[in-house]
């Protein structure tokens, strides 16, 4: 915290926190899904999971994601 000093008073600032816009989105998202669902968090955090999963899957499926021609191991 850091306190400054000002002919009214002492007044307290707490520094704010960098917060990534991408996990706020993600966090919104979430409570809508509990609201508009009503589902428990752990089924959102399910949905979210699998979408990913079938995403992922279907990205190699179509050819977009492969495996690097190349590849190094360091010792």
């Amino acid at each position: 915290m850091i306190k400054l000093s000002w002919r009214r008073g002492t007044k307290t600032f707490k520094p704010k926190q960098m917060i990534n816009p991408r996990l706020l989105e993600l966090e919104t998202a979430k409570e809508i899904l509990e609201e508009v669902f009503h589902a428990r968090p752990s089924d959102v955090e399910d949905m979210i999971q699998r979408r990913l999963e079938e995403n992922n899957l279907n990205r190699y499926k179509s050819g977009e994601a492969q495996w690097p021609q190349e590849f190094c191991l360091s010792e």
